[in-house]
């Protein structure tokens, strides 16, 4: 999560450790945003040569200054609590924030189309796996049953979905 206010910028887990200090790309990317305040959620990455996520290379601590934001939501805009917008509009304005902006916060694209197939193919690129949500949703914290993870079979066993990550 990431939260910005005027001052200042906040990086924090879903489990409220504060992890500001080790990810000075993305708080010099979120103080560049046009808003006077914002909260998003996402999830932080250190990709490997092969543009793929390596979460052992997240947790290492060698990589912090690699370490990007694949925002995929926002949750507050401008002191606007809009988490009651469905998924889709919440991602509309994500993407108006962010813009084109490639260093340190990115824009997590959505597929829409048919889940296995997409499933399917993100394991033959050798991906951890999918996180696959409704778009008509509002935003709810922690897991329900409007979104899934479903892991690719295949991933080394290092590699998995950290709950905490962000």
């Amino acid at each position: 999560m990431v939260r910005r206010n005027a001052e200042s910028v906040r990086i924090y887990t879903r489990r409220g450790a504060d992890w500001t200090k080790r990810f000075p790309r993305i708080v010099a990317a979120a103080m560049k945003l046009k808003a006077s305040s914002f909260h998003l959620d996402g999830e932080g990455v250190v990709c490997d040569r092969a543009g793929l996520a390596v979460f052992d290379m997240l947790h290492s601590k060698g990589y912090d200054e690699q370490c990007v934001l694949y925002a995929f939501d926002l949750i507050e805009i401008d002191s606007e609590d809009i988490r009651r917008l469905p998924l889709e509009d919440r991602k509309r304005r994500l993407k108006r924030l962010l813009g084109r902006r490639r260093s340190g916060i990115v824009y997590n694209e959505h597929l829409e189309g048919d889940g296995a197939s997409i499933f399917a193919h993100a394991c033959r690129l050798g991906a951890e796996g999918i996180v696959s949500k409704r778009l008509d949703l509002r935003y709810t914290s922690g897991r329900t049953k409007g979104w899934l993870k479903i892991k690719n079979p295949a991933a080394p066993a290092t590699l998995r979905f950290e709950e905490d990550v962000f």
